[in-house]
């Protein structure tokens, strides 16, 4: 209730500065998922500065909000109804009483880039899927990598078809520069200099939204960890949830094996630096496909997952580049198994990337500001 009392609250001042003009050359941007370089909003913004000098860019991010009601309530709504574009990297639900001017455009990035469990208005139900549905409404443009992706993101986003468009998301532009790529090593080796010659094993689960009560890392860590050999480390990339409930004695245990990259800003980079991913259903297989690397997945609860969780778009065991494990000892032996399905993982490259030349961002100005 006292989330949607804000979205009334933001929404009574955006239809207040609505009757000042739009102004072509202002940018709002609403980054709440990723606020970093390396996000969708990050990069596009980049590229903005870099081809239109004279254009006006407000970012909203995840530190924004009812903790700093004048900036939130106020400024932010100004700029927002006052924008001649709004970009988006994940649901804003004040635009569900928001209603956006004819001229404006609006183009949602999101923040994944292609999805194995159903979301959206193919998972949400009651109030929430109501809001998020009225707030898909104000959206012009859609931006999806594939066919198959665009096909679930107009159920997900409840979107015709002519609003969505295959170019490529701008954040996988980054994992396709190699020398961005190399830059992105060298800063993350000149921090944390003892890992430069080690293979990284990155784990990076899914929040289960049944977990909330009792968050949890899934890994027997003092097994992981003793099956390892001298030159591997582990990294985890939890939730934010997870994180702040994971007991800083249990990591200080494993020093030196264990880094906890939870808070780490840059998740591009930490898959840069990865030399094997350990996932389960979550979408940042998407990008990780582009660095040919070995995958596990290590899907510990998958069938109450399927049966409690939101559920999948296709057949999970058929469509992952990689293979499945249930158990840990499973997990364990496949960490040092070859990684032979290549085939495999280039087939779901080909699948969920129509383009895969680096010029999303570019298509992207193109489409929405006829940059060319």
């Amino acid at each position: 209730m006292i989330k949607k009392l804000g979205y009334y609250l933001f929404a009574s001042f955006f239809c207040l500065f609505r009757l000042a003009p739009v102004k072509k050359q202002k940018i709002f941007m609403v980054a709440t998922h990723d606020d970093s370089d390396e996000g969708n909003i990050g990069i596009v913004a980049k590229r903005i500065k870099e081809k239109m000098p004279d254009a006006k860019l407000i970012f909203l991010t995840k530190r924004d909000g009812i903790r700093r009601p004048f900036s939130f309530f106020l400024i932010k709504a100004y700029h927002m109804a006052t924008a001649g574009t709004i970009f988006l990297d994940n649901e804003f639900m004040p635009m569900a009483f928001t209603p956006i001017s004819a001229k404006v455009k609006v183009v949602q990035l999101w923040h994944g880039t292609g999805t194995i469990k159903k979301f959206g208005q193919d998972s949400d139900t009651g109030e929430v899927a109501e809001l998020a549905r009225r707030a898909n409404e104000r959206l012009t443009h859609l931006i999806v990598n594939s066919e198959m992706t665009k096909r679930q993101y107009a159920s997900a986003f409840n979107q015709p078809l002519e609003n969505i468009h295959i170019l490529g998301l701008p954040r996988t532009d980054l994992l396709l520069d190699k020398k961005r790529i190399n830059a992105m090593k060298k800063e993350f080796w000149r921090r944390y200099p003892e890992l430069e010659n080690k293979r990284c094993i990155l784990y990076a689960p899914t929040f289960r939204d049944y977990e909330v009560e009792h968050p949890r890392i899934a890994l027997d860590l003092a097994s992981f960890v003793g099956q390892m050999e001298e030159s591997e480390v582990l990294l985890l990339r939890l939730h934010p949830h997870v994180a702040a409930n994971c007991p800083a004695a249990l990591l200080s245990k494993y020093e030196g094996r264990v880094y906890n990259m939870s808070d780490y800003a840059g998740v591009t980079t930490l898959l840069a630096v990865a030399d094997c991913l350990i996932t389960d259903y979550s979408s940042i297989i998407f990008e990780y496909c582009l660095l040919d690397k070995k995958m596990i997945f290590y899907a510990y609860d998958l069938e109450r997952f399927q049966g409690d969780g939101r559920g999948f778009y296709e057949e999970y065991d058929g469509f992952v580049p990689g293979p499945v494990v249930q158990s840990q000892q499973a997990l364990e032996r496949e960490c040092h198994k070859d990684d032979s399905d290549r085939e495999r993982l280039q087939k779901f490259r080909e699948e969920m990337f129509a383009y895969r030349d680096g010029n999303a961002v570019n298509r992207l100005l193109e489409l929405i500001f006829n940059i060319k």
